[in-house]
């Protein structure tokens, strides 16, 4: 049975209404299901950053000073990269079951140069106009692309060794922390690519910012396909929750253990006096540029819950629904932030700055309110090309969006 998991990031579409499904249609359908719900949850980091960049988030945030909603907003929204970036991982590995290695490299080598691609000339053109300096961000997409030709190098090494550089990278990366480079070093920018994230002046005025270094996300994208085996038709449903809970179970078990130790993998957090709400926020509040091992920990132990969670209701209406987002996520992915960034100089437009030389929301509830009217509008035309890409499998540059 053809899959939209065949192919990473999602190559062709579900149906959109529920249907009675096969034990090996329900193992798929809540990989795109998983994808379509961090989709959505990116929706609402989006917006934020649209319409109330006026207000500071630092990375981690204050708990001290944030507004609690963003405090637990952004926890939320922590789950899209780490999840995304490992069923990327999940999804090369489902690919190469159907595929020679060298049909596999040929298509991690040309996904991960157009990826960059369209971080670098179409996405990061996008935020000009709103931010003062013109800026290439080197964000999500292209990490995802770095991280797509890597993985065409590793993953012809055997799985224990993948695993095993997979769990080196998340789980001692923080240790490279100390190093830090200035513009003045030789190997600045490589390290900024690598693991600091930090700005490289380029020719004419123009900078690079390394959102995602891609050090820890090459271990995320690594163990995604390392546990694609347990995703095969030859593991049997049982076996393969119980693997995930024990993942899932674990991986929090581990942050929270270490998180009250507060001696190695992120920040310290604190305790904010006669505020147990803050101090919550403290506890969650972990550093994502770069991803921190107790960043990834609660984030991908989430995400393997989640696939059981998704498998055992797979003939809801919802799980249909978030499989549309997932079974075209580069659609929307681009769908979504090109109009929000029309809506954004539209507004200006019309109702000019009232923040400096930007138009903001003056309270984070409209971000709220936007989140909910967007999804069923964005919802519509990702069916539409969820179900192209389906129908004309024939076409193969859709395979790539």
């Amino acid at each position: 049975m053809a899959s939209s998991v065949t192919a990473p990031l999602g190559s062709v579409g579900v149906p959109a209404a529920p249907t009675p499904v096969t034990a090996v249609h329900a193992r798929l359908a809540n990989i795109d299901a998983l994808r379509g719900f961090v989709m959505v949850l990116m929706l609402l980091d989006h917006l934020r950053e649209t319409w109330f960049v006026n207000y500071p988030v630092t990375d981690p945030i204050n708990a001290a000073t944030i507004i609690p909603a963003i405090g637990f907003a952004r926890f939320a929204v922590s789950f899209c990269a780490p999840i995304f970036v490992a069923l990327t991982g999940l999804g090369v590995y489902l690919f190469s079951t159907n595929h020679t290695v060298e049909e596999t490299t040929e298509y991690l080598l040309k996904r991960g140069l157009l990826l960059i691609a369209i971080e670098l000339v179409y996405l990061s053109p996008l935020y000009w106009g709103i931010v003062p300096q013109p800026t290439f961000w080197l964000q999500v997409i292209w990490c995802i692309g770095i991280c797509m030709i890597a993985l065409s190098l590793l993953m012809r090494l055997p799985r224990a060794a993948l695993i095993a550089l997979g769990l080196g990278l998340v789980c001692f990366h923080n240790l490279l922390d100390p190093i830090v480079l200035t513009n003045d070093d030789s190997l600045h920018a490589v390290w900024a690519l690598l693991h600091q994230r930090d700005a490289i002046e380029l020719p004419l005025g123009f900078l690079a910012r390394t959102t995602y270094p891609v050090l820890p996300w090459l271990g995320v994208i690594s163990l995604g396909f390392g546990i694609g085996p347990w995703f095969t038709s030859a593991i049997e449903p049982q076996v393969r929750e119980r693997r995930l809970l024990l993942l899932g179970f674990g991986m929090i078990a581990a942050f929270v253990l270490l998180r009250l130790l507060n001696v190695y993998g992120d920040k310290p957090w604190f305790v904010v006096e006669g505020d147990p709400v803050r101090t919550v926020i403290s506890f969650i509040s972990m550093t994502k540029y770069p991803p921190s091992l107790l960043f990834l920990l609660p984030t991908l132990g989430g995400g393997a819950l989640l696939l059981v969670l998704f498998e055992r209701i797979n003939s809801s209406r919802l799980i249909a629904a978030l499989a549309i987002f997932g079974g075209a996520p580069m659609f929307f992915y681009l769908l979504h932030l090109t109009v929000l960034r029309i809506l954004y100089h539209s507004a200006l437009a019309i109702f000019g700055p009232n923040n400096g030389t930007t138009y903001m929301f003056d309270s984070y509830n409209w971000v709220l309110v936007w989140f909910v009217g967007m999804i069923i509008p964005l919802y519509y035309p990702t069916v539409w090309y969820a179900r192209l890409k389906r129908r004309r499998r024939d076409i193969t540059w859709l395979k790539y969006f």
